[in-house]
């Protein structure tokens, strides 16, 4: 493998781990509230809102049905008007984070739904209002669920990262697409797939292991 090629995946892959952090963090910054927000505004629950829940319910499931590589196609315009182009790997960034949203979204509402409900109700008897009861009992009880759904959201986006090169996104994707098929370099496809399991593996490990140091409950090895 020439030393170009090497310098080429190297670029590939640190747009590709650009596109994947960015599209992460603004995912979980908004998909945190509206996850909390499903998972708290039933009928009878801490923030009530049943009309509302229904509606952005809808919303959220809507926007995950839709195939990524559709929607990467269907937001065109909207991509140009936020990035200024629709190519490359700024702007592939921005269907990215809309698929990461609702993801994240429902992610953190099973965690937070799995939370037991005892620890709400005694949080409720000692006077603690709801915000209380969501910042102080259900966010970190829910903490090593939520570290992992967050992990399965960056291992989809690896993989949703390899999609957009087909549609003019950068990153490995592109890479792959351009000299491994395009150009029949069979070599340049096996290290673009070697790499994206490399960065897979690596995220779901870092993620599991981030999620026993959070969990309270889980015992630790005094030597960890």
């Amino acid at each position: 493998m020439s030393a170009n090629l090497i310098n080429m995946l190297l670029e590939a892959t640190g747009q590709t781990l650009y596109m994947v952090a960015v599209a992460t963090v603004i995912g979980a910054v908004a998909g945190l509230p509206i996850g909390v927000f499903l998972a708290c505004s039933r009928k009878g629950e801490l923030l009530s809102a049943p009309a509302v829940n229904k509606v952005l319910g809808i919303l959220v499931n809507a926007t995950r049905s839709v195939p990524f590589i559709i929607l990467v196609v269907a937001i065109i315009p909207f991509t140009r008007m936020v990035a200024g182009t629709s190519i490359g790997t700024t702007a592939a960034i921005v269907p990215l984070t809309i698929a990461a949203i609702p993801f994240i979204a429902r992610l953190i509402e099973n965690a937070i739904r799995e939370v037991d409900s005892g620890l709400i109700e005694a949080a409720r008897a000692m006077g603690a209002t709801p915000l209380q009861i969501i910042r102080k009992v259900l966010i970190p009880e829910a903490l090593p669920g939520i570290t992992l759904g967050l992990t399965l959201a960056v291992v989809s986006l690896i993989g949703y990262s390899a999609m957009v090169g087909a549609v003019g996104g950068e990153g490995l994707g592109d890479l792959g697409i351009r000299y491994g098929y395009q150009r029949f370099m069979p070599d340049v496809m096996a290290a673009v797939v070697v790499i994206l399991i490399v960065l897979v593996q690596a995220a779901q490990s870092l993620g599991e292991w981030i999620a026993r140091r959070v969990d309270k409950r889980a015992p630790r090895n005094r030597g960890a």
